[in-house]
Protein backbone atom coordinates (compact mmCIF):
# COMPACT_ATOMS: atom_id res chain seq x y z
CA UNK A 1 0.00 0.00 0.00
CA UNK A 2 3.17 2.40 0.73
CA UNK A 3 4.94 1.84 -2.36
CA UNK A 4 0.85 2.24 -4.09
CA UNK A 5 0.83 5.66 -2.63
CA UNK A 6 4.66 6.31 -3.45
CA UNK A 7 3.65 5.31 -7.32
CA UNK A 8 0.56 7.64 -7.54
CA UNK A 9 2.53 10.66 -5.84
CA UNK A 10 5.02 10.40 -8.76
CA UNK A 11 2.65 9.90 -11.38
CA UNK A 12 1.03 13.08 -10.16
CA UNK A 13 4.47 15.04 -10.22
CA UNK A 14 4.80 13.68 -13.49
CA UNK A 15 1.70 14.76 -15.08
CA UNK A 16 1.65 18.15 -13.11
CA UNK A 17 5.03 19.00 -14.75
CA UNK A 18 3.90 17.69 -18.10
CA UNK A 19 0.82 19.65 -18.31
CA UNK A 20 2.23 23.12 -16.99
CA UNK A 21 -1.00 23.67 -14.67
CA UNK A 22 0.49 26.92 -12.96
CA UNK A 23 -1.59 29.57 -11.50
CA UNK A 24 0.68 32.41 -12.30
CA UNK A 25 1.82 31.47 -15.97
CA UNK A 26 -0.24 34.56 -16.98
CA UNK A 27 -1.81 32.41 -20.00
CA UNK A 28 -4.88 33.83 -21.82
CA UNK A 29 -5.69 30.37 -22.68
CA UNK A 30 -5.81 28.82 -19.11
CA UNK A 31 -8.80 26.56 -18.65
CA UNK A 32 -9.29 26.18 -14.78
CA UNK A 33 -10.71 22.50 -13.44
CA UNK A 34 -12.62 22.32 -10.25
CA UNK A 35 -13.05 19.56 -8.56
CA UNK A 36 -14.12 17.36 -4.93
CA UNK A 37 -10.63 17.30 -2.66
CA UNK A 38 -11.89 14.02 -1.04
CA UNK A 39 -14.16 11.81 -3.37
CA UNK A 40 -11.69 8.98 -4.06
CA UNK A 41 -10.97 7.17 -6.66
CA UNK A 42 -12.32 9.78 -8.59
CA UNK A 43 -10.76 12.88 -7.50
CA UNK A 44 -8.92 13.65 -4.23
CA UNK A 45 -5.34 15.70 -3.25
CA UNK A 46 -2.58 12.89 -2.51
CA UNK A 47 -0.37 12.74 0.23
CA UNK A 48 1.71 16.17 -0.97
CA UNK A 49 -1.13 17.78 -1.50
CA UNK A 50 -1.11 17.36 -5.24
CA UNK A 51 -4.49 16.62 -6.92
CA UNK A 52 -5.10 12.97 -8.44
CA UNK A 53 -7.48 9.72 -8.86
CA UNK A 54 -9.47 8.83 -12.11
CA UNK A 55 -11.03 12.26 -12.78
CA UNK A 56 -7.36 14.21 -12.84
CA UNK A 57 -5.64 11.80 -15.26
CA UNK A 58 -8.69 11.84 -17.61
CA UNK A 59 -8.47 16.11 -17.61
CA UNK A 60 -4.23 15.43 -18.07
CA UNK A 61 -5.23 13.39 -20.96
CA UNK A 62 -7.80 15.51 -22.43
CA UNK A 63 -5.78 18.58 -21.93
CA UNK A 64 -2.68 16.92 -23.90
CA UNK A 65 -4.20 15.38 -26.93
CA UNK A 66 -6.31 19.06 -26.80
CA UNK A 67 -2.90 21.17 -26.25
CA UNK A 68 -4.79 22.97 -23.69
CA UNK A 69 -2.86 24.54 -20.63
CA UNK A 70 -5.29 23.43 -17.42
CA UNK A 71 -4.89 24.03 -13.85
CA UNK A 72 -6.87 21.86 -11.44
CA UNK A 73 -8.04 23.38 -8.04
CA UNK A 74 -9.72 20.28 -5.59
CA UNK A 75 -11.81 21.92 -2.66
CA UNK A 76 -14.53 20.93 -0.40
CA UNK A 77 -17.53 20.30 -2.74
CA UNK A 78 -19.70 23.24 -1.88
CA UNK A 79 -16.67 25.44 -2.49
CA UNK A 80 -16.22 24.06 -6.18
CA UNK A 81 -20.07 24.83 -6.77
CA UNK A 82 -19.58 28.37 -5.87
CA UNK A 83 -16.32 28.91 -7.96
CA UNK A 84 -18.25 27.39 -10.74
CA UNK A 85 -21.27 29.44 -10.45
CA UNK A 86 -19.36 32.37 -9.54
CA UNK A 87 -16.90 31.69 -13.03
CA UNK A 88 -13.92 31.65 -10.85
CA UNK A 89 -13.53 28.32 -12.35
CA UNK A 90 -14.16 27.14 -15.81
CA UNK A 91 -15.14 23.23 -15.50
CA UNK A 92 -16.10 20.77 -13.24
CA UNK A 93 -14.23 17.10 -13.93
CA UNK A 94 -17.07 15.24 -12.07
CA UNK A 95 -20.47 16.19 -11.67
CA UNK A 96 -23.42 13.90 -11.13
CA UNK A 97 -26.42 14.76 -13.89
CA UNK A 98 -29.86 15.75 -13.10
CA UNK A 99 -33.17 17.40 -14.36
CA UNK A 100 -32.53 20.20 -11.45
CA UNK A 101 -28.95 20.74 -12.12
CA UNK A 102 -29.44 21.04 -16.25
CA UNK A 103 -31.09 23.87 -15.82
CA UNK A 104 -27.66 25.73 -14.67
CA UNK A 105 -24.92 23.59 -16.36
CA UNK A 106 -24.55 22.30 -19.57
CA UNK A 107 -23.17 18.54 -19.29
CA UNK A 108 -20.66 17.32 -21.43
CA UNK A 109 -21.40 13.12 -22.43
CA UNK A 110 -20.18 11.71 -19.32
CA UNK A 111 -17.15 9.28 -18.82
CA UNK A 112 -18.30 6.72 -15.76
CA UNK A 113 -21.68 6.06 -14.40
CA UNK A 114 -21.87 6.32 -10.22
CA UNK A 115 -23.88 3.83 -8.68
CA UNK A 116 -25.22 4.72 -4.75
CA UNK A 117 -24.72 1.59 -2.88
CA UNK A 118 -26.33 0.65 0.73
CA UNK A 119 -23.42 -0.04 2.79
CA UNK A 120 -23.98 -2.62 5.99
CA UNK A 121 -22.14 -4.07 8.37
CA UNK A 122 -21.13 -7.88 7.85
CA UNK A 123 -23.47 -10.03 9.80
CA UNK A 124 -26.78 -7.51 9.60
CA UNK A 125 -29.49 -8.20 7.48
CA UNK A 126 -29.26 -7.14 4.10
CA UNK A 127 -32.18 -4.51 2.73
CA UNK A 128 -34.70 -6.26 0.43
CA UNK A 129 -34.83 -3.09 -1.33
CA UNK A 130 -35.72 0.38 -0.64
CA UNK A 131 -38.74 -0.24 1.61
CA UNK A 132 -36.57 -1.88 4.32
CA UNK A 133 -34.66 1.40 5.31
CA UNK A 134 -38.14 2.73 6.78
CA UNK A 135 -38.01 4.09 10.11
CA UNK A 136 -33.76 3.10 10.33
CA UNK A 137 -30.85 4.90 11.04
CA UNK A 138 -29.30 5.94 6.95
CA UNK A 139 -25.99 7.85 7.10
CA UNK A 140 -25.70 10.13 4.42
CA UNK A 141 -23.60 12.92 2.73
CA UNK A 142 -25.62 16.65 4.03
CA UNK A 143 -27.15 18.32 0.86
CA UNK A 144 -25.91 15.19 -1.61
CA UNK A 145 -27.63 13.58 -4.49
CA UNK A 146 -28.66 10.72 -1.84
CA UNK A 147 -30.14 12.51 0.76
CA UNK A 148 -32.72 14.87 -1.89
CA UNK A 149 -33.30 10.77 -3.20
CA UNK A 150 -34.21 9.48 0.08
CA UNK A 151 -36.55 12.83 0.62
CA UNK A 152 -38.34 12.43 -3.09
CA UNK A 153 -38.65 9.17 -2.67
CA UNK A 154 -40.82 9.55 0.72
CA UNK A 155 -38.68 6.41 1.85
CA UNK A 156 -39.51 7.33 5.58
CA UNK A 157 -36.16 6.92 7.01
CA UNK A 158 -34.20 8.34 9.72
CA UNK A 159 -31.42 10.58 8.07
CA UNK A 160 -27.83 10.65 10.17
CA UNK A 161 -26.10 13.72 7.95
CA UNK A 162 -21.96 13.70 7.51
CA UNK A 163 -19.68 15.94 5.42
CA UNK A 164 -18.17 13.01 3.57
CA UNK A 165 -18.19 9.49 2.83
CA UNK A 166 -15.24 8.90 4.50
CA UNK A 167 -17.29 10.10 7.33
CA UNK A 168 -19.97 7.97 6.99
CA UNK A 169 -18.56 4.58 6.90
CA UNK A 170 -16.32 5.20 9.88
CA UNK A 171 -19.32 5.91 11.57
CA UNK A 172 -21.47 2.95 10.16
CA UNK A 173 -18.00 0.77 10.84
CA UNK A 174 -18.00 2.01 14.26
CA UNK A 175 -21.15 0.20 14.96
CA UNK A 176 -23.15 3.48 15.05
CA UNK A 177 -26.67 3.48 13.22
CA UNK A 178 -28.20 1.07 10.31
CA UNK A 179 -26.40 1.71 6.87
CA UNK A 180 -24.97 4.07 4.91
CA UNK A 181 -25.69 5.12 1.10
CA UNK A 182 -22.39 6.40 -0.34
CA UNK A 183 -21.61 5.61 -4.18
CA UNK A 184 -20.26 2.21 -4.66
CA UNK A 185 -16.81 2.60 -5.95
CA UNK A 186 -15.67 5.42 -3.40
CA UNK A 187 -16.87 3.48 -0.64
CA UNK A 188 -15.10 0.36 -1.96
CA UNK A 189 -11.93 2.36 -2.39
CA UNK A 190 -12.35 4.12 0.97
CA UNK A 191 -13.45 0.71 2.90
CA UNK A 192 -10.14 -0.67 1.33
CA UNK A 193 -7.40 2.08 2.19
CA UNK A 194 -8.75 2.58 5.66
CA UNK A 195 -9.15 -0.92 6.26
CA UNK A 196 -12.97 -1.03 6.88
CA UNK A 197 -13.25 -5.11 7.09
CA UNK A 198 -16.55 -5.44 8.67
CA UNK A 199 -18.89 -3.33 5.90
CA UNK A 200 -20.25 -4.39 2.53
CA UNK A 201 -22.11 -2.97 -0.23
CA UNK A 202 -25.70 -4.54 -1.45
CA UNK A 203 -25.29 -5.80 -4.12
CA UNK A 204 -28.33 -3.77 -5.75
CA UNK A 205 -28.17 0.13 -6.35
CA UNK A 206 -30.13 2.23 -4.91
CA UNK A 207 -29.44 4.61 -7.51
CA UNK A 208 -27.42 5.14 -10.89
CA UNK A 209 -26.44 8.54 -12.24
CA UNK A 210 -24.36 9.63 -14.88
CA UNK A 211 -21.28 11.52 -13.83
CA UNK A 212 -18.72 13.66 -16.01
CA UNK A 213 -17.92 16.93 -16.98
CA UNK A 214 -19.82 19.89 -16.30
CA UNK A 215 -19.74 23.75 -17.41
CA UNK A 216 -22.12 26.53 -16.27
CA UNK A 217 -24.94 27.27 -19.35
CA UNK A 218 -23.01 29.11 -22.49
CA UNK A 219 -19.51 28.70 -21.74
CA UNK A 220 -19.67 27.01 -25.75
CA UNK A 221 -15.80 27.08 -25.58
CA UNK A 222 -14.87 24.84 -23.03
CA UNK A 223 -17.83 22.59 -23.93
CA UNK A 224 -16.91 21.85 -27.08
CA UNK A 225 -12.92 21.59 -26.30
CA UNK A 226 -13.69 18.99 -23.64
CA UNK A 227 -16.17 17.13 -25.51
CA UNK A 228 -13.96 16.46 -28.76
CA UNK A 229 -11.12 15.34 -25.87
CA UNK A 230 -13.52 13.02 -24.08
CA UNK A 231 -14.55 11.77 -28.06
CA UNK A 232 -10.97 11.22 -29.00
CA UNK A 233 -10.16 9.26 -25.75
CA UNK A 234 -12.61 7.04 -25.88
CA UNK A 235 -11.71 6.09 -29.66
CA UNK A 236 -8.26 5.36 -29.38
CA UNK A 237 -8.85 3.84 -26.27
CA UNK A 238 -7.04 5.72 -23.67
CA UNK A 239 -10.28 6.74 -21.60
CA UNK A 240 -10.85 2.47 -21.09
CA UNK A 241 -6.83 2.71 -19.77
CA UNK A 242 -7.16 5.38 -17.55
CA UNK A 243 -11.06 3.87 -16.11
CA UNK A 244 -9.20 0.62 -15.62
CA UNK A 245 -5.96 1.77 -13.38
CA UNK A 246 -8.73 3.72 -11.27
CA UNK A 247 -11.80 1.60 -11.65
CA UNK A 248 -11.63 -1.79 -13.32
CA UNK A 249 -10.39 -3.84 -10.06
CA UNK A 250 -12.59 -1.90 -7.29
CA UNK A 251 -15.63 -3.11 -10.03
CA UNK A 252 -14.07 -6.77 -9.30
CA UNK A 253 -14.75 -6.35 -5.66
CA UNK A 254 -18.35 -4.88 -6.20
CA UNK A 255 -19.46 -8.38 -7.21
CA UNK A 256 -21.73 -9.69 -9.76
CA UNK A 257 -24.43 -7.81 -10.65
CA UNK A 258 -21.43 -4.75 -11.12
CA UNK A 259 -19.12 -7.10 -13.55
CA UNK A 260 -22.59 -7.84 -15.67
CA UNK A 261 -23.46 -3.90 -15.94
CA UNK A 262 -20.09 -3.13 -17.20
CA UNK A 263 -19.96 -5.84 -19.64
CA UNK A 264 -23.62 -4.72 -20.91
CA UNK A 265 -22.13 -1.33 -21.21
CA UNK A 266 -19.29 -2.13 -22.64
CA UNK A 267 -20.73 -3.71 -25.26
CA UNK A 268 -23.17 -1.08 -25.97
CA UNK A 269 -20.03 1.37 -26.05
CA UNK A 270 -18.21 -1.44 -28.25
CA UNK A 271 -20.96 -1.08 -30.44
CA UNK A 272 -21.75 2.45 -30.75
CA UNK A 273 -18.14 2.89 -31.61
CA UNK A 274 -18.00 0.36 -33.48
CA UNK A 275 -21.17 2.15 -35.78
CA UNK A 276 -19.01 5.69 -35.22
CA UNK A 277 -15.89 4.20 -36.69
CA UNK A 278 -17.19 3.06 -39.69
CA UNK A 279 -19.36 6.17 -39.75
CA UNK A 280 -16.43 8.46 -39.41
CA UNK A 281 -14.17 6.37 -42.00
CA UNK A 282 -16.69 6.66 -45.42
CA UNK A 283 -17.57 9.52 -44.16
CA UNK A 284 -15.08 11.85 -43.17
CA UNK A 285 -15.90 14.97 -45.16
CA UNK A 286 -19.48 14.80 -44.48
CA UNK A 287 -18.44 15.46 -40.63
CA UNK A 288 -16.18 18.06 -41.04
CA UNK A 289 -18.99 19.77 -42.97
CA UNK A 290 -21.95 19.10 -40.61
CA UNK A 291 -19.61 20.19 -37.98
CA UNK A 292 -19.25 23.84 -39.48
CA UNK A 293 -22.81 23.90 -40.67
CA UNK A 294 -23.56 23.43 -37.09
CA UNK A 295 -21.79 26.40 -36.10
CA UNK A 296 -23.26 28.38 -38.42
CA UNK A 297 -26.75 27.43 -37.37
CA UNK A 298 -25.70 28.64 -34.09
CA UNK A 299 -24.78 31.37 -35.01
CA UNK A 300 -27.76 32.47 -37.33
CA UNK A 301 -29.55 31.52 -34.12
CA UNK A 302 -28.10 34.00 -32.21
CA UNK A 303 -28.67 36.46 -35.04
CA UNK A 304 -32.42 35.46 -35.00
CA UNK A 305 -32.31 36.74 -31.39
CA UNK A 306 -30.81 39.71 -31.92
CA UNK A 307 -32.91 40.01 -34.67
CA UNK A 308 -36.17 39.80 -32.56
CA UNK A 309 -34.37 41.81 -29.87
CA UNK A 310 -34.12 44.71 -32.35
CA UNK A 311 -37.51 44.05 -33.05
CA UNK A 312 -38.74 44.74 -29.59
CA UNK A 313 -36.37 47.56 -29.54
CA UNK A 314 -37.95 48.94 -32.84
CA UNK A 315 -41.58 48.98 -30.92
CA UNK A 316 -40.33 50.89 -28.00
CA UNK A 317 -38.55 53.48 -29.70
CA UNK A 318 -41.39 53.87 -32.26
CA UNK A 319 -43.44 54.48 -28.53
CA UNK A 320 -41.18 56.87 -26.97
CA UNK A 321 -40.47 58.74 -30.11
CA UNK A 322 -44.12 59.68 -30.53
CA UNK A 323 -44.12 60.61 -26.49
CA UNK A 324 -40.66 62.55 -27.26
CA UNK A 325 -41.61 64.29 -30.91
CA UNK A 326 -44.99 65.66 -29.04
CA UNK A 327 -42.85 68.19 -26.53
CA UNK A 328 -40.43 68.65 -29.49
CA UNK A 329 -43.12 69.61 -32.18
CA UNK A 330 -44.27 71.99 -29.62
CA UNK A 331 -40.65 73.90 -28.86
CA UNK A 332 -39.95 73.83 -32.67
CA UNK A 333 -43.53 75.83 -33.26
CA UNK A 334 -43.08 77.83 -30.20
CA UNK A 335 -39.62 78.97 -30.17
CA UNK A 336 -39.74 81.26 -33.34
CA UNK A 337 -42.99 82.68 -32.32
CA UNK A 338 -41.17 83.94 -28.97
CA UNK A 339 -38.46 84.94 -30.96
CA UNK A 340 -40.35 87.15 -32.92
CA UNK A 341 -42.31 88.36 -30.32
CA UNK A 342 -39.28 89.58 -28.69
CA UNK A 343 -38.06 91.08 -31.61
CA UNK A 344 -41.22 93.10 -31.78
CA UNK A 345 -41.06 94.30 -27.63
CA UNK A 346 -37.07 94.94 -28.09
CA UNK A 347 -38.11 98.69 -29.31
CA UNK A 348 -39.80 99.36 -26.17
CA UNK A 349 -37.79 97.76 -24.27
CA UNK A 350 -34.50 99.64 -25.90
CA UNK A 351 -36.66 103.36 -25.37
CA UNK A 352 -37.44 102.12 -21.71
CA UNK A 353 -33.44 101.43 -20.46
CA UNK A 354 -32.27 104.23 -22.39
CA UNK A 355 -34.97 106.58 -20.50
CA UNK A 356 -34.86 104.26 -16.87
CA UNK A 357 -31.63 102.73 -16.90
CA UNK A 358 -30.91 99.45 -16.84
CA UNK A 359 -33.09 97.21 -15.23
CA UNK A 360 -33.39 93.38 -13.96
CA UNK A 361 -35.01 91.24 -16.49
CA UNK A 362 -35.50 87.49 -15.23
CA UNK A 363 -32.78 87.20 -12.59
CA UNK A 364 -30.08 89.54 -15.00
CA UNK A 365 -29.63 92.95 -16.10
CA UNK A 366 -30.99 93.87 -19.56
CA UNK A 367 -28.35 95.30 -21.03
CA UNK A 368 -26.85 91.28 -20.61
CA UNK A 369 -30.55 89.86 -21.53
CA UNK A 370 -30.72 92.20 -25.14
CA UNK A 371 -28.05 89.93 -26.32
CA UNK A 372 -28.40 86.89 -24.58
CA UNK A 373 -32.45 86.33 -25.35
CA UNK A 374 -31.72 85.73 -29.31
CA UNK A 375 -29.15 83.52 -28.59
CA UNK A 376 -31.32 80.96 -25.80
CA UNK A 377 -33.89 80.85 -28.31
CA UNK A 378 -31.65 79.81 -31.41
CA UNK A 379 -29.91 77.46 -29.23
CA UNK A 380 -33.57 75.89 -28.16
CA UNK A 381 -34.12 75.55 -31.85
CA UNK A 382 -31.23 74.34 -32.66
CA UNK A 383 -31.18 71.99 -29.49
CA UNK A 384 -35.06 70.84 -30.79
CA UNK A 385 -33.68 69.84 -33.71
CA UNK A 386 -30.85 67.71 -32.69
CA UNK A 387 -33.86 66.15 -30.43
CA UNK A 388 -36.03 65.33 -33.65
CA UNK A 389 -33.08 64.19 -35.55
CA UNK A 390 -31.70 61.73 -32.73
CA UNK A 391 -35.12 60.31 -32.17
CA UNK A 392 -35.99 59.93 -36.10
CA UNK A 393 -32.03 57.87 -36.43
CA UNK A 394 -33.15 55.58 -33.88
CA UNK A 395 -36.62 54.80 -34.71
CA UNK A 396 -34.85 54.41 -38.47
CA UNK A 397 -31.86 52.21 -36.43
CA UNK A 398 -34.22 49.86 -34.83
CA UNK A 399 -36.75 49.28 -37.36
CA UNK A 400 -37.13 45.68 -38.52
CA UNK A 401 -36.84 46.43 -42.46
CA UNK A 402 -36.49 43.03 -44.26
CA UNK A 403 -32.85 41.81 -46.43
CA UNK A 404 -33.31 44.25 -49.44
CA UNK A 405 -30.00 45.50 -50.61
CA UNK A 406 -31.16 47.24 -53.65
CA UNK A 407 -31.02 50.79 -51.83
CA UNK A 408 -28.83 53.28 -52.86
CA UNK A 409 -26.41 54.66 -50.35
CA UNK A 410 -23.97 57.29 -49.10
CA UNK A 411 -21.35 56.46 -47.10
CA UNK A 412 -21.20 59.83 -45.56
CA UNK A 413 -24.37 59.85 -44.98
CA UNK A 414 -24.63 56.09 -42.67
CA UNK A 415 -21.42 57.24 -41.32
CA UNK A 416 -22.66 60.63 -40.13
CA UNK A 417 -26.06 59.46 -38.66
CA UNK A 418 -23.99 56.52 -36.71
CA UNK A 419 -21.77 59.22 -35.25
CA UNK A 420 -24.67 61.60 -34.23
CA UNK A 421 -26.35 57.96 -32.61
CA UNK A 422 -22.98 57.89 -30.50
CA UNK A 423 -22.24 61.27 -29.86
CA UNK A 424 -22.92 61.07 -26.32
CA UNK A 425 -20.17 57.70 -26.01
CA UNK A 426 -17.94 59.71 -28.09
CA UNK A 427 -17.64 62.75 -26.26
CA UNK A 428 -17.67 60.75 -22.80
CA UNK A 429 -14.09 59.22 -24.05
CA UNK A 430 -11.93 61.36 -26.11
CA UNK A 431 -11.60 64.86 -26.69
CA UNK A 432 -9.60 63.89 -30.44
CA UNK A 433 -12.59 63.45 -31.89
CA UNK A 434 -12.07 63.37 -36.28
CA UNK A 435 -14.38 62.90 -39.14
CA UNK A 436 -13.22 63.23 -43.06
CA UNK A 437 -15.75 63.05 -45.32
CA UNK A 438 -14.58 62.57 -49.12
CA UNK A 439 -17.13 64.89 -51.62
CA UNK A 440 -18.82 63.01 -54.52
CA UNK A 441 -18.29 59.52 -53.12
CA UNK A 442 -20.18 57.07 -55.35
CA UNK A 443 -23.08 55.59 -54.63
CA UNK A 444 -23.55 51.96 -53.94
CA UNK A 445 -25.81 49.10 -53.33
CA UNK A 446 -26.95 47.80 -50.21
CA UNK A 447 -29.37 47.98 -46.33
CA UNK A 448 -28.94 51.22 -45.34
CA UNK A 449 -30.30 49.96 -41.29
CA UNK A 450 -27.80 47.19 -41.58
CA UNK A 451 -24.92 48.51 -42.18
CA UNK A 452 -25.76 51.74 -39.96
CA UNK A 453 -25.38 48.28 -37.45
CA UNK A 454 -22.11 48.26 -38.23
CA UNK A 455 -20.51 51.22 -37.96
CA UNK A 456 -21.94 51.45 -34.42
CA UNK A 457 -20.74 48.84 -33.70
CA UNK A 458 -17.41 49.57 -35.40
CA UNK A 459 -17.10 53.07 -33.57
CA UNK A 460 -18.32 51.71 -30.22
CA UNK A 461 -15.70 49.30 -30.54
CA UNK A 462 -13.11 52.11 -30.52
CA UNK A 463 -14.58 54.20 -28.13
CA UNK A 464 -14.30 50.95 -25.63
CA UNK A 465 -10.75 50.65 -26.28
CA UNK A 466 -9.44 54.19 -25.52
CA UNK A 467 -8.16 54.58 -21.90
CA UNK A 468 -7.61 58.02 -21.94
CA UNK A 469 -9.36 61.12 -23.36
CA UNK A 470 -6.32 62.55 -24.85
CA UNK A 471 -6.69 59.51 -27.27
CA UNK A 472 -7.64 59.62 -30.61
CA UNK A 473 -10.66 58.61 -32.87
CA UNK A 474 -10.50 59.37 -36.80
CA UNK A 475 -12.89 58.67 -39.19
CA UNK A 476 -12.73 59.16 -42.81
CA UNK A 477 -14.29 57.83 -45.87
CA UNK A 478 -12.73 57.74 -49.49
CA UNK A 479 -13.12 56.30 -52.95
CA UNK A 480 -10.26 53.64 -54.05
CA UNK A 481 -10.85 54.09 -57.52
CA UNK A 482 -8.23 51.06 -58.58
CA UNK A 483 -10.60 48.27 -56.67
CA UNK A 484 -13.88 50.41 -57.59
CA UNK A 485 -15.06 50.79 -54.02
CA UNK A 486 -15.93 53.25 -51.27
CA UNK A 487 -14.44 52.40 -48.35
CA UNK A 488 -14.00 53.91 -44.88
CA UNK A 489 -11.31 53.78 -41.88
CA UNK A 490 -11.91 53.70 -38.27
CA UNK A 491 -9.02 54.76 -35.99
CA UNK A 492 -8.37 54.74 -32.89
CA UNK A 493 -5.16 55.12 -30.47
CA UNK A 494 -6.42 52.69 -27.56
CA UNK A 495 -5.03 49.60 -26.21
CA UNK A 496 -5.03 47.40 -29.18
CA UNK A 497 -5.11 43.68 -29.89
CA UNK A 498 -3.00 41.03 -29.20
CA UNK A 499 -2.05 38.99 -33.18
CA UNK A 500 -3.35 36.01 -31.55
CA UNK A 501 -6.66 36.83 -30.58
CA UNK A 502 -7.06 39.50 -33.66
CA UNK A 503 -7.50 36.36 -35.61
CA UNK A 504 -10.73 35.19 -33.63
CA UNK A 505 -12.28 38.85 -33.23
CA UNK A 506 -14.88 37.83 -35.83
CA UNK A 507 -15.84 34.16 -34.35
CA UNK A 508 -18.85 33.56 -32.98
CA UNK A 509 -18.93 34.15 -28.55
CA UNK A 510 -15.35 34.93 -29.06
CA UNK A 511 -14.81 38.14 -26.82
CA UNK A 512 -12.18 40.03 -24.82
CA UNK A 513 -14.93 41.94 -22.78
CA UNK A 514 -16.53 38.97 -20.88
CA UNK A 515 -16.52 40.20 -17.87
CA UNK A 516 -17.85 43.61 -19.17
CA UNK A 517 -20.84 41.98 -20.97
CA UNK A 518 -19.85 41.18 -24.04
CA UNK A 519 -21.10 38.33 -25.72
CA UNK A 520 -18.85 38.03 -28.66
CA UNK A 521 -21.63 38.16 -31.49
CA UNK A 522 -21.11 42.17 -32.23
CA UNK A 523 -18.28 41.34 -35.00
CA UNK A 524 -19.50 37.97 -35.97
CA UNK A 525 -22.81 39.74 -37.17
CA UNK A 526 -21.13 42.72 -38.55
CA UNK A 527 -19.06 40.47 -40.73
CA UNK A 528 -21.52 38.66 -41.85
CA UNK A 529 -23.63 41.98 -42.73
CA UNK A 530 -19.81 42.52 -44.74
CA UNK A 531 -20.04 39.94 -46.44
CA UNK A 532 -23.82 40.21 -47.53
CA UNK A 533 -23.07 43.30 -49.65
CA UNK A 534 -19.76 42.18 -50.84
CA UNK A 535 -17.59 44.17 -49.44
CA UNK A 536 -14.48 43.90 -47.38
CA UNK A 537 -13.53 43.86 -43.56
CA UNK A 538 -10.01 44.12 -42.84
CA UNK A 539 -8.49 45.23 -39.32
CA UNK A 540 -4.95 45.98 -38.32
CA UNK A 541 -3.38 46.70 -34.75
CA UNK A 542 -0.72 47.23 -32.44
CA UNK A 543 -0.70 46.76 -29.04
CA UNK A 544 -0.67 49.58 -26.59
CA UNK A 545 -0.83 51.89 -30.14
CA UNK A 546 -4.25 51.49 -31.38
CA UNK A 547 -6.35 49.52 -34.08
CA UNK A 548 -7.19 50.45 -37.49
CA UNK A 549 -11.16 48.84 -39.07
CA UNK A 550 -11.50 49.93 -42.53
CA UNK A 551 -14.74 48.33 -44.93
CA UNK A 552 -14.82 48.80 -48.53
CA UNK A 553 -18.11 48.67 -50.91
CA UNK A 554 -17.65 47.60 -54.60
CA UNK A 555 -19.51 50.47 -56.56
CA UNK A 556 -22.43 49.17 -59.35
CA UNK A 557 -21.40 51.43 -62.73
CA UNK A 558 -19.22 53.81 -60.86
CA UNK A 559 -22.66 56.30 -60.51
CA UNK A 560 -22.29 58.93 -58.43
CA UNK A 561 -24.06 60.96 -55.51
CA UNK A 562 -24.85 64.26 -56.28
Amino acid sequence: MFMLAILFCISNLVLAKENGTKKNSNHPDLIIVGGDHNYPPYEFLDEVGLPTGYNTELTFAIAKVMGLNVEIKLAPWSEIRNKLDNEEIDIVQGMSYSKKRDENYDFVPHHATVNQSIFTRKGNLIPADVKALKDKEVIVQRNGFTQDEIINRNIGAKLIQVSTHVDALRLLSSGKHDFAIVANLPGLYVGKELELTNIKPNGKPFASMSYGYSVKQDNDRVYALFSEGLAILKRTGKHQEIYDKWLGSLEEESGFNWRLLSFVSAALLATALLISSIILFWNRQLTKTVNRRTEKLKSQQQQLLQADKMASLGELVSGVAHEINNPTSLLLLNSPVIKESFSDIESILETHYQKQGDFNMGGLKYSRMRTEIPKMLDDMQDRANRIRRIVRDLRDYSQNNTADLNESLNLNTLTDTAVRILSKTIQGVTNNFSCSYSQNLPQFKGNSQRIEQVLINLISNACHALTDKKQAISIRTFHDKENKSVCIEIKDEGCGIETDKLNRITEPFYTTKRTSGGTGLGLSISEGIVKEHKAVLEFKSTVQKGTCVSICFPIPNNKKIQ
